[in-house]
Formats: C-alpha cells, sequence, structure tokens
C-alpha cells in the first residue's frame, strides 16, 4: 500500500476547532484523502453519510443527538446494499476503559486532539484496509465484520454508556385525549418510535407515550423485550416466526397482531439458530 491512496472521508465532531485540527492532520497526512463534510451532530453525520457514501468515518463518540455509535448503528441499517460501508474509527477523550472497549472490538481510535504521530499509525492502518477491502470485492463480508465490531463496541461499553440502574416498568401510562390510560406491561406486544413518542402496542390497541425509547429500554426486562430495530422493541414470547427473506433480511411474525416487524442488520443475529 503506497501513500498515494485516494479515499473519501466523513468527519462528525461536534467541537468546530477539534474537527479543524483533525481534518487538518489527516491533510498532512494523507494528501489524497478528501474530506466531503463535516457534521456536527450524530444525525448531520448520518444524513451526510447516506448523501456522499464516504470511504472512511470518523465519529465523535459523544455528540449532541445521536452518538457516535448511535450513528453509526443507523448508518448500518441504512447503508445500501452492495455498497461496502466505510471504514469506522472513532474519537475519544482519553479515557483507558473506553480505549480498552475499542481495542476489544477491533475499532480504530482516535484521542483526542489528535497528535499526528497516532493519526499517522490510524491512516496506516486505514490504507491496509482499503486495499484488503478491494481485493476482496465483497461487500457483505465487510458489513458483518462492520457489525460485530458493533455489537462489541456496545457490549464492551455498555457499563459507561447505560444509565443508572432503574426499577422494572409494571404500568405504562398513556394520555388519552384527558385520561391516564393504564397498560399492564404483559401486555405489551411491541414498542415502536415514531419522532417525539413511543407507540405502545398491545393486542388490540396502540397508545403514544411522551418518551424516547432510549428512555425506555433500560426499565424494560432484557429477558422478556428484545431490541430488533433501532426503532423497535418485542416481547419475545410474543414472536411466532422469524423468516429471511432473498435479499437476507430479516422480518417477525406476531401471535396475536397481523403486520410484521423489521430486523435490522444489526439485531439480525439473535435470530438466526432460532
Amino acid at each position: 500500500m503506497t501513500a498515494t491512496l485516494a479515499a473519501r472521508a466523513l468527519i462528525a465532531e461536534d467541537e468546530a476547532l477539534l474537527a479543524a485540527a483533525l481534518s487538518a492532520g489527516l491533510q498532512r497526512l494523507w494528501p489524497e484523502l478528501a474530506i466531503v463534510g463535516v457534521a456536527a451532530n450524530g444525525i448531520e453525520a448520518v444524513e451526510q453519510a447516506l448523501a456522499t457514501l464516504p470511504d472512511i468515518l470518523f465519529f465523535d463518540i459523544k455528540m449532541p443527538g445521536n452518538s457516535g455509535l448511535e450513528a453509526a448503528r443507523e448508518l448500518a441499517d441504512e447503508w445500501p446494499d452492495q455498497r461496502p460501508f466505510p471504514l469506522l474509527v472513532f474519537v475519544t477523550a482519553y479515557d483507558d476503559y473506553a480505549v480498552q472497549a475499542f481495542e476489544q472490538a477491533a475499532i480504530d481510535y482516535v484521542l483526542k486532539p489528535a497528535n499526528d504521530e497516532r493519526l499517522a499509525k490510524t491512516v496506516e492502518r486505514l490504507q491496509a484496509r482499503l486495499a484488503q477491502n478491494s481485493r476482496s470485492g465483497n461487500p457483505d463480508s465487510n458489513m458483518e465484520r462492520v457489525l460485530q465490531q458493533l455489537r462489541g463496541i456496545s457490549a464492551n461499553l455498555a457499563p459507561t454508556l447505560a444509565p443508572a440502574a432503574q426499577e422494572r416498568l409494571r404500568t405504562i401510562r398513556a394520555a388519552v385525549g384527558n385520561q391516564i390510560k393504564l397498560i399492564p406491561i404483559e401486555e405489551v406486544i411491541y414498542f415502536e418510535a415514531t419522532d417525539k413518542y413511543v407507540n405502545v402496542v398491545t393486542a388490540d390497541s396502540e397508545s403514544l407515550i411522551r418518551t424516547s425509547l432510549k428512555e425506555l429500554i433500560p426499565q424494560l426486562d432484557p429477558d422478556q423485550f428484545w431490541q430488533i430495530h433501532r426503532g423497535t422493541v418485542v416481547r419475545i414470547a410474543q414472536v411466532q416466526s422469524a423468516q429471511r427473506d432473498e435479499a437476507g433480511k430479516w422480518s417477525l411474525r406476531l401471535r396475536t397482531r397481523p403486520e410484521t416487524l423489521t430486523v435490522s442488520r444489526l439485531f439480525a443475529h439473535l435470530f438466526r439458530q432460532m
């Protein structure tokens, strides 16, 4: 691999000075690398990545709105088929635990503020990986590697990213007009995120609650409720069957609801041996 390899990169960093410093360092060490955009938060990062389809993503692990990890998960779901997923580098403030988590998940990282000596090693690894991907020509294999990395980093960082332990929900309180509807948790079939609300679906009703799925999940029993998509959590006992189509995408049939639920790439492994 030579240093003349051309590639395209997107930077997502909410601190403008740090984003500029990282961009400048990359330009010094890899002049052929084109910076196709700089996003200030996770939402912008996803939008710009899908619009520009870069080869490399430099994502700050902590950003307003969606974190770098959440943005990477969303991109894994939205990324077009037959297009290699970008190489992922997380940017983080120095933290021994976080660094260990990145290394265990085999995800490259850059400590901020980035220095040229450390950044040069990242550039070398990225160039080698791009060359390897180019030789393999197998987008599916690259995507599976990324999914494994994201699952690994999610598990390794869980103790630091997870909110404080909360009491398990027993009843959902949903506003219906001027009344409050009480829904026993055992009646819930699945939760579905819709903008600023979560739709609580039972066998014969749907009710909106003003919360986010991110806030709701820590209050659910993980043995009973499985996240199957960034916007969907299902009661696993209500899943009748899991089916994979010709494109390799999984969907779930429910026992007491007619609709099917889509399983994202990140959670597909939960059903492959059912």
